[in-house]
């Protein structure tokens, strides 16, 4: 995109949007869209925030999902509202979980159609009992899925009406009312399967699996539901497809988009706004009768100088590779193309991710810190340059989990290489080559790999304590004071329009859309 797409001038806008992220793109577009007037301030050189595409090797022609990667929570009825040109494609294979079992590697693959899924349960287990329990649970989770995802873009439902949507009380209780740890337990005995289930509980969520406040509860609804079916897609052309698409349908219907424009403060009175910014050039001020803050609560408590919540922590590892090969797996039964191709599960046993969590809260790096890698351009090779993809080059992208910001506090550089080597030896012993053999180097010699722990999301995209949700997740019904769209603040003509609005967290345009709806709802635009 430009690095200067405008200039906001001298005018009052119907709404000043902070933060040009995918969900302040998604609001402007549906207002402008509407014949509002609006101004998108983006503190960067560019717009799209955590959902972004880059190339992070110098010289490569690369172009990763440097953050956000994989796309599930983001509606049809958004795409299609905007007449976004972007698509997703589907991965065959969900999931390979590699384990050494009798002192022999072995794994348990997911997908590939039943009649496999089914014999790869079996072979594992020695049974067909865990694969009956496995449909069970997601075919529960699954009818979960297709009667609360269309919820999130309509008005808050009370937990009541949800509940009467949901329409089925074992599902309640296993999702809603009980640590997600329980369900688990009583369900599947294998400690692998369990591991395997458990883990859409912990993606960016500091949390044990039978932890009261069900955070981990949160985390694995909205990891089952998007889309209708849970089902995890790649972003064709990478993720900044997504947010280039909607900077486009945000300026084609008539919003300003700027750059280098950080927002500082606003004043506001309940009924017109101003918004205060800085450029490299100097300061500026934007009225507007709303304002939308596509930021972190934090953030917003800032800008209006009310009290700011306390962060909730990151606990992530994000770390992106590129390869010159596929590396071969201890596992000769699996090619490395099916088991890269969807979620590559690494020490995540059941056992392993409690024992994880407990050091960590101990205060000290997990001694096997559990992990997922995907290969994205597996499914989407319009990432790699043609020379790249024609000798074969593979992308990686690796999520770790259980290293809370506070174990980076002391030395963040040391921390998160003594973690990476350490994540990267949990891989390496199930492969038949070192991972470090098959990486590729880039223009200036060095191997293709970057880490970034929740200090560094914090540094460079303002999530605070490097939560990639901005705080924890809420339940997608009305709670406490939450408003009609769960995007309301204290000032009724300021919006959150951020992950950290009800219903937020992901790539899903769901806050903005929402925002945006409460915007147009009013009818004072």
């Amino acid at each position: 995109m430009p690095a200067d797409e405008g200039h906001p001038g001298h005018r009052t806008y119907d709404a000043v949007i902070v933060g040009g992220g995918h969900n302040g793109l998604v609001a402007a577009a549906y207002l402008a869209r509407a014949g509002r007037s609006v101004l998108v301030l983006e503190r960067l050189a560019r717009t799209g925030g955590a959902a972004v595409s880059t190339r992070p090797f110098a010289g490569v022609d690369a172009r990763l999902s440097r953050y956000s990667y994989l796309v599930s929570l983001l509606p049809d009825k958004i795409v299609r509202d905007l007449g976004l040109a972007f698509r997703v494609r589907t991965r065959d294979v969900s999931s390979y979980t590699p384990v050494e079992r009798a002192g022999r590697a072995t794994g348990l693959l997911v997908g590939g159609g039943e009649h496999r899924t089914r014999r790869a349960f079996a072979e594992l287990t020695g049974g067909a009992r865990e694969y009956a329990a496995w449909q069970r649970f997601y075919g529960m989770t699954g009818e979960v899925a297709r009667r609360v995802f269309p919820t999130l873009t309509e008005p808050l439902p009370t937990r009541a009406e949800l509940r009467r949507r949901v329409d089925d009380e074992e599902a309640w209780r296993v999702l809603f009312e009980e640590p997600i740890g329980v369900a688990i337990e009583e369900r599947f005995a294998d400690d692998l399967v369990r591991g395997v289930v458990l883990t859409d509980a912990l993606i960016g969520t500091f949390a044990d699996a039978h932890d009261p406040s069900l955070r981990q509860n949160r985390c694995f609804l909205y990891h089952v539901i998007g889309g209708g079916t849970g089902a995890w897609d790649v972003p064709v052309g990478g993720m900044g497809a997504l947010t280039d698409a909607l900077a486009r349908a945000a300026r084609e219907a008539g919003a300003v988009l700027v750059t280098g424009h950080e927002a500082v403060r606003i004043d506001t009175d309940g009924r017109s706004a101003e918004v205060s910014y800085r450029t490299a050039d100097g300061e500026g001020v934007a009225a507007a009768r709303h304002v939308l803050v596509n930021a972190s609560p934090q953030e917003l408590a800032a800008l209006t100088g009310d009290a700011a919540p306390a962060p909730a922590e990151g606990a992530q590892l994000k770390v992106n590779m590129l390869l010159t090969r596929l590396p071969r797996l201890r596992d000769s039964a699996v090619d490395p193309r099916e088991a890269f191709a969807g979620t590559f599960h690494i020490a995540e046993g059941y056992a392993q991710l409690a024992a994880a969590h407990a050091q960590a809260a101990a205060g000290h790096l997990p001694a096997a810190p559990p992990s997922e890698i995907y290969c994205h351009s597996l499914t989407d090779p319009t990432i790699l340059g043609p020379a790249l993809a024609e000798s074969g080059h593979q992308t990686l992208t690796l999520f770790g989990l259980h290293t809370p910001a506070r174990l980076f506090a002391h030395d963040n550089d040391a921390v998160r290489e003594e973690l990476l080597q350490s994540t990267l030896a949990q891989l390496d012993a199930h492969l038949a080559e070192p991972l470090a053999d098959c990486l590729a180097t880039d223009a200036d010699g060095r191997p293709c790999i970057e880490a970034k722990t929740p200090l560094d999301l914090e540094r460079d995209l303002r999530l605070p304590g490097g939560n990639i949700f901005h705080r924890d997740l809420s339940w997608p019904h009305t709670h406490d004071d939450t408003g009609r769209w769960g995007v309301e603040t204290p000032h009724p003509n300021v919006l959150l329009c951020g992950a950290g609005a009800v219903r937020g967290g992901g790539v899903s345009g769901v806050p903005g859309h929402n925002a945006a709806m409460a915007v147009l709802e009013r009818g004072d635009g």
